[in-house]
């Protein structure tokens, strides 16, 4: 749910049990900043390659040359991370692996492409490269992906 200087609040550890005992997953984690950076690995990868292929996160991990290139930007994205102090807990291909393992399900980025709806470049893989840039860390393969994604959809 949330860090408080590394330590737990007794608001946080409250709501964190009252969401658990309703059968939600919440638990208090000291390094939330990690896990979100670890979900958007995903999101910033798998998500736009979806939107050019329209292929399922098993498809895309199954692939050998489309697997190449989530990788390349998972390193790009690790390394943003990394400058700005977020650890990994897993690395890069046992994270593409995992993806893959959901199974032949469409990333959200794909559905909402499917169904018409604006999709969430800026805030899923815009925002990685422009961190890139602020860090220094360039991210071609980012980048280029993301030029392809908003060319076929019409973004400039």
């Amino acid at each position: 749910l949330g860090e408080l200087d590394g330590s737990k609040s007794d608001r946080v550890a409250a709501l964190s049990r009252l969401m658990i005992e309703a059968g939600l997953k919440a638990p208090v984690r000291k390094k939330i900043r990690d896990d979100i950076w670890f979900k958007l690995l995903g999101n910033a990868t798998f998500n736009p390659i979806s939107v050019l292929t329209g292929a399922t996160l098993e498809q895309m991990g199954g692939n050998p040359g489309v697997r190449s290139v989530i990788h390349a930007m998972m390193v790009e994205a690790e390394e943003v991370a990394c400058k700005l102090g977020v650890k990994f807990a897993m690395n890069i291909d046992k994270r593409i692996a995992g993806g893959a393992d959901v199974g032949a399900h469409k990333t959200s980025m794909l559905q909402d492409l499917e169904a018409g709806r604006p999709l969430e470049l800026d805030a899923l893989v815009a925002s990685v490269a422009e961190m890139g840039r602020l860090v220094d860390v360039p991210t071609p393969m980012i980048d280029a992906v993301l030029a392809l994604v908003r060319l076929k959809v019409g973004e400039n």
